[in-house]
């Protein structure tokens, strides 16, 4: 049942919003952002800062607090967590000396759980584990946030500080305090627990100034995108690779194209690539001025009005932001552009190829901006007459041009065909 906003906003007493935090904590434990979880719950975002980090000691605010509480896990019900009927059951087992898996089945638990369970709530000095006593440990262990490591261990803070200050990333400071205390739990933290100690509000167990040693010299953290919240990338769908046409895939037919951006001096330059998939023919796309979408487009239907129909079969491109007006280039050519999956440069594999042996004409940190048309045309002419290892020492040029005249000569076969059986 969805969550309904109170209609009456009026000051509700000592125990005011008490439903809209159980409802915020409900959301966040199920992945929702603070951001989405408060528009959900009909609270301001400051609200749900403040329950989750507290107030911080400040001149408005003279007292401060500690974050709220969450709320406790109902008592029955099913739940993720044991229940104290549970925990009931397994003590009369463990008396009765019965084996883990035979308590899981009985309860519906893995064996793992109940192994668990009873290790960690028995008694710590006569071994017995009582279910009450169990109970009340689960319960003080529950609340978050937890009190940090950094926050009660001074040597620890002093350490981490001290190595902030050299300006030693969080991660050598972990592997540096391995090594340097090997045999102290005590002085090991892990890195996000640094990284925690800086970046989140209400805590102040690093000062926040130590933040700027980073390398990336942020106060704040850089929030990602959860993935079911993340915005399209692209206003029109992309046409995946999973839905190219098989004989794209087996490099059967001529006219199937891979296409992507060699970058020059400061990312500001670029020129496009298209690769034909059988004959690894080269064509240069020209990029004078940026790669924005639009001129992306532009210079792409330039390029490819040169070709004949039957090889402008698909594109197939990676998800950079220059193809962003794909579906305007391929109702201006009538060729489909599939997009590759991401970090998968795999998936063109030609064209990756093909870049590295581009990057002997345009080295990597050059200005691409100066070059021509013209000289672009020579390049891609000089690539397209070199023989080829793949193609059996044959040139991508006589390649496509024996590709070319078998179609020409199988259009043929058909067309007297049809006459013949007219």
């Amino acid at each position: 049942m969805e969550f309904e906003i109170r209609k009456i906003r009026s000051p509700q007493g000592p125990k005011k919003l008490i439903r809209e935090r159980e409802e915020y904590f409900r959301l966040m434990d199920q992945g929702f952002s603070s951001q989405e979880a408060c528009r959900i719950v009909g609270i301001n975002i400051r609200t749900g800062k403040r329950w989750r980090n507290g107030w911080r000691l400040n001149k408005s605010n003279k007292k401060g607090a500690p974050p709220v509480r969450r709320p406790a896990v109902p008592p029955s019900g099913s739940s993720r967590y044991l229940r104290q009927d549970e925990r009931i059951h397994i003590a009369d087992r463990v008396r009765e000396k019965a084996s883990i898996r035979a308590i899981a089945r009985e309860l519906g638990r893995a064996p793992s759980t109940i192994n668990r369970e009873i290790r960690r709530n028995r008694h710590p000095t006569g071994g017995q584990y009582r279910p009450h006593a169990a109970q009340a440990r689960a319960n003080a262990r529950r609340p978050r946030p937890k009190p940090s490591k950094i926050g009660q261990n001074p040597e620890l803070r002093a350490y981490i500080q001290e190595h902030l200050h050299q300006r030693w990333s969080p991660e050598q400071i972990v592997q540096s305090l391995r090594r340097t205390f090997p045999e102290r739990p005590e002085m090991r933290v892990c890195h996000e627990t640094i990284y925690q100690a800086l970046y989140v509000q209400g805590r102040g167990e690093l000062r926040r100034e130590l933040a700027r040693a980073l390398r990336t010299g942020r106060v704040m953290r850089k929030p990602r995108r959860q993935a079911q919240q993340r915005q399209p990338r692209y206003s029109t769908p992309m046409v995946m690779i999973s839905e190219r046409l098989a004989e794209a895939d087996d490099r059967a037919v001529p006219g199937h194209w891979e296409g992507d951006c060699i970058i020059g001096k400061n990312q500001l330059s670029a020129i496009g690539t298209l690769v034909e998939r059988i004959s690894r023919y080269v064509m240069l796309v020209h990029l004078p001025i940026d790669r924005s979408a639009e001129r992306m487009r532009d210079a792409l239907i330039e390029t490819t009005t040169t070709l004949p129909a039957h090889l402008k079969r698909s594109l197939t491109w990676d998800q950079g932001s220059e193809m962003g007006r794909h579906h305007e280039f391929s109702i201006a050519t009538d060729m489909p552009v599939y997009f590759c999956d991401p970090a998968s440069p795999w998936q063109r594999g030609s064209n990756e190829n093909t870049n590295g042996l581009l990057r002997q004409y345009f080295p990597k940190g050059t200005d691409l901006s100066i070059y021509t048309r013209e000289h672009l045309d020579a390049v891609a002419a000089e690539l397209n007459t070199r023989p080829r290892k793949t193609l059996d020492w044959e040139t991508p040029a006589e390649r496509l041009a024996m590709l070319l005249d078998c179609s020409n000569k199988a259009a043929e076969g058909r067309l007297q065909a049809r006459s013949v059986d007219r």
